[in-house]
């Protein structure tokens, strides 16, 4: 019998080729999870986890007409939303997902509640998907407490409205302006009858962003409204509904809360000096400011608080964001400057209005840590 013939060499290294590629792509598919089903919740305070480390919540408190939402991999999507309420009070529900814990239901795996000065970042991201046929709000809530408590509703409500479609307002009414996190919103404030609440609203629709929730807690303390002895329990986003809300999307949805090691981060606590120079005119006066790092440890996501004195009013900034424009300051780093290098410095300044005699902020703290004036 003959034997057969060879293939040429070059075929020979194509087929060789073929199935290494083959053999990868079956290992390929072989080390990957299948996709998690969708799963729907029609239940009043029904939920489901998703990701492994977020809980999708139903949550339709005040109303009786049906409501369900599906659970996808990356977020969820509010499939029924039947009814109305009227739009001067409470909406029907708040369809939502979240890190933290949640009238006893905690997300699987998370550091929540965890003590606001303990925290050195907590980043954030959403992509919203929005419908035309309802009025609602897409927000944010985000709930503190003095006491580390998993079983309730907190002492006050952080909200960050980044849409609203129809005639509704936030709680309490407006008490000005503020720029957080490079933007700028509507502040609100008042009490819902058991906790303060303190709202952001956006003037536009915003349909995604990436940003640091302590940017929005830094503001409620330097407003009196929260400690940073106090906690941060839970971090969540979805939507207030008051007619219709069906299709409403969470795309997609990460929050991380960052502690320990420091307010500097791993490798080391913070250690900072500040120069604060000046060029004061009747009236008015400008300011240059320079936060050195002078620990072992980079400074990520910077943020530096300060009191100005009585009659002082910030009226622009450049090189950093810095909110509210008088008393409680803080300044936070962009995106181009929000680090600083261990031996390294970032430099930012501002204009404002002064009445009676002039005097600097008698004292910097950068992320917690008070600095040395130099």
């Amino acid at each position: 019998m003959r034997p057969l013939p060879q293939l040429p060499r070059t075929v020979r290294g194509t087929l060789s080729t073929l199935v290494t590629a083959l053999a990868a792509v079956a290992a390929l598919f072989a080390a990957t999870p299948p996709a998690q089903a969708d799963t729907t919740v029609c239940e009043q305070f029904g939920s489901a986890v998703i990701q492994g480390r977020y809980v999708v919540q139903n949550n339709r408190w005040g109303t009786n007409e049906p409501q369900c939402v599906t659970a996808t991999d990356t977020g969820f999507r509010l499939a029924r939303a039947d009814g109305s309420v009227p739009t001067n009070g409470a909406p029907k529900s708040y369809p939502s997902l979240f890190n933290g814990c949640h009238y006893t239901n905690c997300s699987p795996g998370t550091n929540l509640p965890a003590r606001l000065a303990d925290i050195s970042s907590a980043p954030s991201s959403i992509s919203y998907g929005y419908v035309g046929d309802a009025v609602y709000n897409a927000s944010y809530d985000i709930w503190l407490d003095p006491t580390p408590r998993t079983d309730g509703v907190n002492r006050t409500e952080i909200m960050i409205w980044f849409n609203k479609v129809g005639p509704i307002q936030p709680i309490g009414s407006q008490v000005g302006t503020a720029t957080v996190g490079g933007r700028t919103w509507q502040v609100w404030s008042g009490s819902n009858g058991s906790n303060d609440v303190l709202s952001f609203v956006a003037p536009s629709a915003i349909g995604s962003w990436s940003f640091d929730v302590m940017d929005f807690v830094r503001q409620a303390v330097a407003r009196g409204l929260a400690q940073s002895s106090w906690y941060l329990t839970s971090v969540q986003a979805g939507f207030e509904p008051w007619q219709n809300g069906t299709g409403l999307t969470v795309n997609s949805f990460s929050s991380t809360v960052n502690t320990g090691g420091g307010p500097g981060g791993p490798g080391g606590a913070t250690i900072c000096e500040v120069s604060y120079a000046t060029n004061v005119w009747q009236g008015g006066f400008a300011a240059n400011v320079t936060v050195a790092n002078t620990g072992s440890a980079p400074v990520d996501g910077w943020r530096l608080a300060f009191t100005l004195p009585s009659g002082q009013r910030i009226t622009s900034a450049w090189n950093a964001a810095v909110s509210p424009s008088s008393e409680s300051v803080t300044a936070s780093g962009l995106t181009h400057n929000a680090s600083i290098t261990p031996g390294g410095r970032q430099t930012f300044g501002f204009q404002g209005t002064y009445s009676g005699a002039f005097a600097a902020p008698g004292g910097f703290s950068l992320n917690g840590t008070t600095c040395t004036r130099t």
